[in-house]
């Protein structure tokens, strides 16, 4: 019986592997099962479990233990999986970085998100990507947060901005940055210049709503204290609910970002203390497609490094 604490090292290892003995392995852990890898890769269960059971004698260690439940992958087949994913990872990208590499990097690149996204990270990204290939063409469209999940999944789009939805094997969520929302009033509101000392106090405040568009941990705000009952405006986009607070049409919510040259020219007041102001994640959300065309990789891997790089420093 192999031992996983005891495999064997082969020199020879990398030169006489059969490569698509690790593809099997891959897949069975993905599958989470040898019947189940078997009918994802059309062959024979037989035929999986000779596979694996080759890769085993060749690496000498058990990959997997077997029991009437099933299998369970052991120390030795989670340490393999690390590297296969890596492998298959790079030899995926090999076609996109030989494009780059000869200069023979065209097509779009078609990004969706939610209005009045302020990540310095992402700006940096499309300028440094444009001034490495400029022949690629970028296209933002704007929506609601629920329309960049549709396009998404519809495949419109391949890369998103926005907050988090229903997840699932199609969806790759990853952390951008910590959006925070205050609630502001315009100038000749008579909160203006106010320290607020209750939230009940607002709850027959005409608000101005943002709809489908407005995050969730708003929302949960508004309805714990009873506020935007009174509906003065609503505007799907943070832009021109920025407008509609502005010119006085009601109080309502905007990212901080967004408002602070509003706030610094005097035009906007923030209305709610720190503690109340609600916070929430903005992800990079990317479909988990191999497929995807080498100018929306290459975008992907130069966003990603600059989100590394903050998170690192």
């Amino acid at each position: 019986m192999l031992d996983p604490s005891h495999a064997r090292i082969d020199r020879d290892f990398a030169r006489t592997v059969d490569w698509n003995l690790l593809k099997i392995f891959l897949e069975i852990v993905r599958a989470e099962g040898i019947g189940a890898a078997a009918r994802s890769l059309g062959k024979q269960q037989p035929s999986i479990s000779a596979s694996l059971k080759r890769l085993e004698d060749q690496l000498g260690a058990r990959l997997f233990d077997r029991s009437t439940a099933g299998i369970r992958i052991t120390p030795a087949g989670k340490a393999l999986q690390a590297l296969c994913e890596d492998l298959f990872e790079t030899v995926r990208m090999a076609q996109h970085q030989v494009a780059q590499a000869t200069k023979q990097v065209g097509g779009q690149v078609r990004i969706q998100l939610v209005s009045s996204i302020v990540c310095p990270e992402f700006d940096e990204a499309i300028a440094s990507f444009h001034r490495r290939h400029p022949a690629i063409t970028m296209e933002l469209r704007v929506s609601p947060w629920r329309g960049v999940l549709a396009a998404l999944a519809t495949g419109e789009v391949e890369v998103g901005i926005g907050y988090e939805g229903a997840a699932g094997p199609e969806l790759v969520y990853e952390p951008m940055f910590v959006e925070t929302q205050q609630l502001y009033c315009a100038r000749l509101h008579p909160l203006y210049g106010r320290k607020l000392a209750h939230l009940a106090e607002l709850r027959r405040e005409g608000f101005v709503l943002t709809g489908a568009d407005e995050p969730e941990a708003v929302t949960r705000l508004r309805s714990r204290h009873g506020l935007g009952d009174e509906q003065a405006g609503l505007a799907e986009d943070v832009h021109e609910a920025l407008r509609l607070i502005t010119m006085g049409v009601g109080i309502g919510f905007l990212p901080e970002g967004a408002a602070e040259p509003a706030v610094r020219a005097g035009r906007l007041w923030p209305v709610l203390p720190p503690e109340h102001r609600p916070a929430y994640e903005i992800f990079l959300i990317s479909r988990a497609d191999p497929s995807r065309d080498t100018a929306t990789q290459l975008f992907l891997d130069e966003i990603r490094r600059r989100l590394r790089a903050r998170s690192s420093s």
